[in-house]
C-alpha cells in the first residue's frame, strides 16, 4: 500500500510518474532504516541492499542513495517532494542542499523561494502558511540560520524547516581574511563556525543536485565533514566527471533518457545530415560551413514550423536558436566574426549572436549572460556560440538546433550539452512522432559531422537512446532552401475578404472574385462574418443563414456596428445596401461551408460541477494600456481576421464587464445560466482593476475591447483552481450539441521555398514525397489548397471531387473538427464530405493498420459522433451522417464515393 503522505504529496506537487516512484522509493527505505546519527551504516547497506540490489555501496561516510532522472523530468521538483515528505513524516527540519556552480545555486534559491513560479512546495499546505526558512551561502553568516538551546530560531518568522542551499566552493574554495573557508571559520555569535553548527545537528539530511560534480577528493571531504543522517543524490548521469568515468555503486533508482523520450517528458533527439555528402571531400574550412548553412536551413523549418503551431492552436509563441559548441575561445570568436559578415546569409545575424565562455570579461560577459537568461523570451540572438560553458543549470525550451564544431571531451560533457535543447516548451509533447504533423516541434536536431560518428553509432546500440536521421537537401527531410508559411483562407473568406494565398502556381482561375463593390462595402462585409460567427451556437447549420428573418437579423447588428464606426460618415454605405451585402455573406457562408456541429461529453444529472466562489488574485499583474487605433494594425500579421486597427470590427457592449464575460462564455467549461453572477463578479474586479490605473472611461473601454480575451483568459485561469466536479459513472454522460457549425478558418502550411502548387490530380514522384507538397485545382473543395500526408488520400480527393454526387468537401485542419476517442486525445478525420443525401467521415488506412487499436478506438469514437450527429441533424431536417474507414489498395480509378461507403462504412 501507498503510504497515505507519499499519495498526499504526489498529488500536491502533480508529480510525473519516474518523480513519484522515486518518493515511493526513499519512504520504503525509511521504513526499512532508521535514521540517526552516527548509525551503523553497514547494516542500512545491507538492509537496502537486499531490497535494491543496484545499491552496492553509499560511497560516503553516510547513507547516501542517488536517484538518476533524465534530464527534463524535474530534479528540482523531486528534492521539494522529498523535503516535504521527510518533514512531514517527522524524519527531519533541517536540510542541506548542495550545488556544483554558481548557475545552479542561484537557480535553487529562486525555486525554493515562495515568490517563484516554479517554487517547489507550491500546493503543500503545512508550507503555505509557514514558508521553510532558506539559508544561503550569501546570509548565513548573519546567523539566521541557527537554532539556540531550546530550539529557539534566529529565525524572526520562526520557521520550522531550515532549508540551507550552497555552492560547493562557498564551504571548501571561499577563504576568509584568515585563510580558512569562511564557512569554517570561528562566529562569535554562536561561539563556533556555521559548518561546525550544522555538523552537530542531529537530523540534518543532505540533497546533491548534479552529484556527479562532488566525487573529487577535495568535495567529498568537504561534505562528509557536515555529517548528515542521510544523503540523498540526484544526477541524469551517474558516472564520475572524466575521460575515466566510472558508474556510481549507489543508484537506487535508475530513469534513463530514452525512458523519458518514450513517456514523452522531453525533445526527441534526431541527427541531420546532408543528402550523398561525403565529409571527406571538402576541406575543414568548407565542412564547417557547410554544417553552419545546413543548421540554418533547419532552423528556419523550425521557425515556421513553431509560427504555424503558434497561429493553429493560439499556444504562445516560440523563437528558436541554434548552439554552435567551439573548440576554444579563438574559434569562437572567428565563428561569431564569420556568422555576422555579409558572406553568411547576406549578414542576416549581425546583432544576433551570443558568444558565451570564460575568457569574456566585464561589459561583453555581462551583455553575454544577459542575452542567455532572455532567450526564450526576447527573440533577439538566434544563435549561441560557447566552448565548454553552458553545462548543468542552463535550461531553455527553445533549443532546437545544435552544431558540434569540436570533437566532445567526454561522454559526459555531450550527454550535458544535448540536455540544454531536451526541454519541452509546452511543459509535454504535442505531437505524435514521426511524420506528425507538428513532429519538429518535438524534436532537438544535431546536425552531425564525421566527429559525431561514434555518439551517433552508440546512440543506435541496444538500450541507448535512438536518434532519427534527418536528411538536408533535395529530396531529404529538410528542404536545403528553407521554409516559407503560407496561409490558405477559405474559399468563403476569399469571396468576402478577397484574401489570397500567396504561393507561386496558384492560377487567376483559381482566384474567386472579390464581390463588393468599395473597401468600406468589403469591410462591412467583414463584420458581417464576425457577426456570423456569434450565430454558430444559435442555428442549427450554416443552411439556416439562406432564411431571410436570420439574415434579417444579422443585418440589424452589422448595420449597428457599421453606423457606429463610420460615425461622421454616416451614408458612405446606404442602408438597403448593407441587406444585400448581409445577403450575399450568408448566401456565400451556406454555399462554401460544410456544417460540422461541435459535439461534447456532458453529464446527464443537474448538479454536476461547479465552480466554487472566490476572489480573484493577482490583479495588480494587469497593468495593460490602451492601444491607439494607428498602432493596432500591426496585429494584421498575426491574427488575419481580427483587424483591431478599425473600430469597424469592434463590437461594442452595454457594460464593461460584457467584454470579458462574451469570450468566458465561449469555453464549454461554462454553463451561463448557473454560474452568470460569479462571471460578471470576477469580471467587475478586472474592470476595476484596469479603471484604477487609467484616467477615464475611454481608456478603459479601449483596454477591455483591445485585451477582453487575454483578460478573459486571466480569469479562467484562475476559475479552474476552483472547479469542482462530483464523481460520475459512464453512463452518466451524454453526448450534446453545442455549435450547429463552424466558420471555415484559414489554414497555415509549412512549404518550401520556391515551391509551386501542384496539380492534385498528378501524383508526385516518388510518391514518399507526396506530404511535402501543397495541391491546388479543386473545384468542389471548401479550401483552395490542401496538403495529403500519403498518396492515396490525394488519390481519393480526386474520386471526391470529380463524384457528380459530391456537393463540397475539405480536409479539416489541426483543431477544426475533432473527436476524442481515449483519455481526451484527439483524433481528426482524413476528410468530410458533403453529398446531396448525406454528410460523410472518411478515413484513410493501409490495409495492415486497420487492425491496429489506435485505429480501431478512433473508428468506434468516429461511429458513436456521427449517430449523435444525425440524432441532432434529423431535428432540423439535416442530412444523416456515415463514417467509412477505407482500406488504401480500395482507391483505384473505377472507385466512387457511394461504392467506397457501400463496402466500408461503419456499421
Amino acid at each position: 500500500m501507498i503510504d497515505r503522505n507519499v499519495r498526499t504529496i504526489s498529488q500536491r506537487l502533480s508529480l510525473r510518474k519516474p518523480q513519484a516512484d522515486s518518493l515511493e522509493i526513499l519512504a520504503d527505505v525509511l521504513g526499512r532504516v532508521a535514521l540517526c546519527k552516527g548509525g551503523d551504516t553497514a547494516a542500512a547497506l545491507e538492509a537496502i541492499h537486499d531490497a535494491y540490489p543496484s545499491v552496492e555501496a553509499f560511497e560516503r561516510e553516510f547513507p547516501s542513495l542517488c536517484f538518476a532522472l533524465a534530464t527534463g523530468v524535474g530534479k528540482t521538483r523531486l528534492m521539494g517532494a522529498f523535503i516535504g515528505y521527510l518533514y512531514l513524516t517527522g524524519k527531519s527540519r533541517h536540510f542541506f542542499v548542495l550545488a556544483p556552480n554558481k548557475t545552479i545555486y542561484e537557480k535553487l534559491i529562486a525555486d525554493f523561494s515562495p515568490e517563484s513560479p516554479k517554487y517547489v512546495f507550491k500546493g503543500i499546505a503545512e508550507f503555505a502558511a509557514n514558508p521553510p526558512l532558506i539559508v544561503t551561502g550569501d546570509n548565513y553568516e548573519s546567523g539566521v540560520g541557527v537554532r539556540f538551546e531550546g530550539g529557539r530560531s534566529a529565525d524572526l518568522f520562526g520557521s520550522d524547516v531550515h532549508i540551507n542551499i550552497f555552492n560547493v566552493d562557498k564551504i571548501n574554495k571561499e577563504e576568509s581574511p584568515r585563510g580558512k573557508p569562511r564557512m569554517k571559520r570561528l562566529q562569535e555569535t554562536i561561539g563556533e563556525s556555521y559548518y561546525a553548527y550544522l555538523s552537530r545537528l542531529d537530523d540534518l539530511v543532505l540533497l546533491m543536485d548534479e552529484a556527479h560534480r562532488y566525487r573529487a577528493s577535495a568535495g567529498a571531504n568537504a561534505i562528509d565533514g557536515l555529517k548528515p543522517i542521510l544523503g540523498l543524490e540526484l544526477t541524469a548521469t551517474p558516472k564520475t566527471v572524466g575521460t575515466r568515468s566510472v558508474p556510481f555503486r549507489n543508484v537506487i533508482y535508475d530513469y534513463t533518457l530514452g525512458q523519458a523520450m518514450a513517456d514523452g517528458f522531453v525533445k526527441e533527439p534526431a541527427v541531420a545530415t546532408r543528402k550523398d555528402f561525403d565529409p571527406r571531400s571538402v576541406g575543414e574550412q568548407e565542412l564547417e560551413q557547410i554544417k553552419l548553412e545546413d543548421a540554418v536551413h533547419y532552423h528556419d523549418h523550425v521557425a515556421v514550423e513553431l509560427d504555424r503551431y503558434h497561429r493553429t492552436t493560439g499556444a504562445p509563441k516560440v523563437m528558436p536558436f541554434i548552439l554552435v559548441v567551439a573548440a576554444d575561445t579563438t574559434e569562437a570568436k572567428r565563428l561569431r566574426e564569420f556568422i555576422e559578415s555579409e558572406k553568411f546569409f547576406k549578414g542576416r545575424f549581425k546583432g544576433k549572436v551570443a558568444e558565451v565562455h570564460s575568457a569574456l570579461r566585464g561589459e561583453e560577459s555581462e551583455d553575454a549572460m544577459q542575452r542567455l537568461v532572455a532567450l526564450e523570451t526576447d527573440g533577439r540572438t538566434e544563435i549561441v556560440i560557447h566552448v565548454n560553458k553552458l553545462k548543468e543549470g542552463w535550461d531553455v525550451t527553445n533549443l532546437y538546433t545544435i552544431v558540434p564544431l569540436r570533437a566532445s571531451a567526454s561522454e559526459i560533457l555531450t550527454e550535458q550539452t544535448l540536455g540544454r535543447g531536451l526541454r519541452l516548451p509546452f511543459g509535454k509533447r504535442v505531437s505524435n512522432g514521426g511524420d506528425d504533423e507538428f513532429a519538429a516541434v518535438d524534436r532537438l536536431t544535431v546536425i552531425a559531422h564525421e566527429r559525431f560518428d561514434d555518439i551517433i553509432a552508440k546512440a543506435r546500440e541496444p538500450g541507448s537512446i535512438v536518434m532519427k536521421p534527418l536528411e538536408i537537401g533535395e529530396g531529404g527531410d529538410i528542404p536545403a532552401t528553407g521554409s516559407t508559411l503560407v496561409t490558405a483562407p477559405s474559399i468563403a473568406e476569399m469571396i468576402v475578404t478577397g484574401a489570397q494565398p500567396e504561393i507561386s502556381g496558384f492560377g487567376e482561375a483559381e482566384r474567386p472574385a472579390f464581390v463588393f463593390r468599395s473597401v468600406e462595402e468589403g469591410r462591412a462585409a467583414e463584420v458581417t462574418l464576425d457577426v456570423i460567427k456569434r450565430y454558430e451556437r444559435k442555428l442549427g447549420s450554416a443552411e439556416a443563414l439562406r432564411d431571410k428573418d436570420v439574415q434579417k437579423q444579422i443585418a440589424e447588428e452589422v448595420r449597428e456596428l457599421v453606423r457606429h464606426a463610420q460615425g461622421t460618415l454616416e451614408g458612405v454605405i446606404e442602408a438597403p445596401r448593407i441587406d444585400q451585402i448581409v445577403e450575399t455573406v450568408a448566401e456565400t457562408v451556406a454555399d462554401r461551408t460544410i456544417s460540422i456541429p461541435q459535439i461534447v461529453v456532458l453529464p446527464k444529472k443537474h448538479v454536476t460541477f461547479t465552480f466554487e466562489d472566490f476572489e480573484l488574485a493577482s490583479l495588480d499583474t494587469i497593468n495593460m494600456r490602451p492601444i491607439e487605433d494607428g498602432i493596432i494594425i500591426e496585429d494584421l500579421r498575426t491574427q488575419a481576421r481580427v483587424y483591431l486597427a478599425r473600430t469597424l470590427d469592434d463590437p461594442r457592449e452595454a457594460r464593461p464587464a460584457d467584454y470579458l464575460v462574451r469570450y468566458l462564455i465561449e469555453r464549454n467549461e461554462i454553463d451561463y445560466d448557473a454560474h452568470a453572477a460569479l462571471l460578471y463578479k470576477l469580471a467587475s474586479q478586472v474592470v476595476a482593476r484596469v479603471r484604477s490605473y487609467l484616467t477615464d472611461d475611454a481608456e478603459v473601454e479601449n483596454v477591455l475591447l483591445r485585451h477582453g480575451r487575454q483578460l478573459a483568459d486571466f480569469i479562467f485561469a484562475q476559475m479552474m483552481a476552483h472547479y469542482r466536479e462530483t464523481p460520475m459513472g459512464e453512463d452518466d454522460y451524454e453526448v450534446t450539441v453545442t455549435r450547429g457549425f463552424m466558420l471555415l478558418q484559414a489554414q497555415p502550411m509549412n512549404v518550401p521555398h520556391g515551391q509551386r502548387v501542384r496539380n492534385f490530380k498528378q501524383a508526385v514522384a516518388p510518391l514518399s514525397e507526396t506530404r511535402k507538397h501543397v495541391f491546388g485545382g479543386f473545384k468542389k473543395c471548401c479550401y483552395p489548397l490542401q496538403k495529403f500526408d500519403v498518396d492515396p488520400e490525394r488519390r481519393l480527393s480526386v474520386i471526391i471531387d470529380d463524384d457528380t454526387g459530391v456537393e463540397k468537401w475539405l480536409k479539416p485542419g489541426r483543431n477544426q473538427f475533432r473527436i476524442d476517442y481515449r483519455s481526451g486525445q484527439a483524433y481528426e478525420p482524413d476528410f468530410v464530405v458533403e453529398t446531396a443525401t448525406r454528410m460523410l467521415i472518411l478515413e484513410v488506412k493501409a490495409r495492415n493498420e486497420l487492425d491496429d487499436p489506435a485505429v480501431k478506438a478512433k473508428a468506434a469514437a468516429a461511429t458513436k459522433w456521427c449517430r449523435t450527429a444525425t440524432a441532432f441533424a434529423q431535428g432540423g431536417a439535416g442530412k444523416p451522417w456515415v463514417y467509412a474507414l477505407i482500406p488504401d489498395d480500395q482507391i483505384i480509378g473505377s472507385a466512387t464515393v457511394d461504392g467506397l461507403v457501400a463496402k466500408f462504412a461503419a456499421a
